[in-house]
């Protein structure tokens, strides 16, 4: 089974090596190009949309490996539209009311393949059933879980890699409990990401564009919850969301940040803990190596907790929430200025587009 797991791993990785540079060319055959300007901090024109070599590398060996079986049958289906979808904002420009029914269709799609939340963990003990809630609560979890991903992505290889640490410690805790089509998954995911990052990070060649955040996010959450249909409810759902605590925390602010300024959701600043890094004087780099630390301290914790009590898990995300708040704070992620645009622009050598 090990052999199994590591052979799964360097495939996906390798898959998605030599898939890349074809995503890159077919980016910019259907002009999926970030342009330099605006808010953007490339440079140069980069191809978008990379993210399909990773989509393609998860979904062959998934089916390869795991064929015929309901759950990742159901999730690399769904996976898939997200995939779409993200394509199809990548080429497009979709609306952002018309991009986010995408993101629903897509988790009702997994939602009636049948992987839904209908349990969640009491923290004083228990269980308490969803009942008619299994549905839009398995829908606003993944589709979270895509925004996370997608709003982080915005340094070069940050994305990536984040969701690469945060997958191998669900691989970790998967493989523990005997879950494992969602260890493979998940395992999959940590190695395509990784092979990724072989032109993804700085300075990057191509960029995975929605069609890869939205499906990065996308399948963390539809791994997670296939997870808590077996039983492991708490842990199931604690894992990524503490594994993510740097993006989930980065998109809490962001909400709270533009309610303040009477902002949309959905128009961009920069604002996010990245831009707020580069602007303290770190290259891109060194922001991108900070997050990967976070990220991978947390997904430490949470590999930790996973074999404690679930009181610990709930203690733990309150502890995250209230520290990650004041740090926030500290490094001025909350003050931003009202109008989009105007905050301090970072140095000229980071590429990435700003969100």
């Amino acid at each position: 089974m090990n052999s199994m797991y590591a052979m799964a791993f360097l495939s996906a990785g390798l898959l998605a090596v030599l898939l890349t540079p074809g995503a890159a060319r077919l980016a910019r055959h259907v002009g999926a190009i970030d342009q330099p300007g605006g808010r953007r901090i490339n440079t140069r024109p980069t191809p978008r949309m990379g993210g399909l070599a990773m989509v393609a590398a998860t979904s062959v060996l998934g089916f390869l490996l795991a064929p015929g079986n309901p759950a990742v049958r159901a999730i690399l289906l769904s996976g898939g539209i997200m995939a779409l979808v993200g394509m199809a904002d990548d080429i497009w420009g979709l609306p952002p009311r018309v991009k986010l029914l995408g993101q629903i269709v897509a988790g009702l799609t997994l939602a009636f393949l049948g992987i839904r939340i209908e349990f969640v963990t009491n923290p004083w003990g228990g269980m308490w059933y969803t009942g008619l809630w299994a549905v839009p609560l398995t829908v606003l979890w993944v589709v979270a879980l895509a925004n996370v991903i997608n709003l982080i992505d915005g340094l070069d290889g940050l994305a990536a890699g984040v969701v690469a640490i945060a997958a191998a410690a669900m691989f970790v805790v998967a493989q523990g409990r005997g879950l494992h089509e969602e260890a493979l998954l998940a395992l999959l995911l940590a190695g395509a990401a990784g092979g990724f990052l072989r032109y993804n990070f700085h300075p990057a060649r191509v960029f995975m564009g929605d069609t890869g955040s939205l499906y990065l996010g996308f399948m963390l959450g539809a791994i997670s919850a296939a997870g808590a249909v077996k039983g492991a409810t708490a842990v199931a759902l604690t894992i990524p969301t503490l594994a993510l605590g740097v993006p989930v925390l980065d998109t809490a602010m962001a909400i709270v940040r533009r309610t303040m300024h009477g902002q949309s959701f959905f128009q961009a600043d920069r604002g996010h803990l990245h831009h707020r890094l580069l602007a303290l004087g770190l290259s891109q780099v060194q922001a991108v190596i900070v997050v990967y630390g976070l990220t991978a301290i947390l997904s430490l914790l949470a590999i930790v907790l996973a074999g404690m009590s679930s009181i610990y898990s709930f203690l733990a995300l309150g502890l995250l929430l209230v520290v990650g708040t004041v740090a926030a704070v500290r490094v001025g992620i909350l003050n931003v200025p009202s109008v989009p645009g105007r905050a301090p622009a970072p140095p000229a050598t980071h590429r990435h587009s700003a969100r």
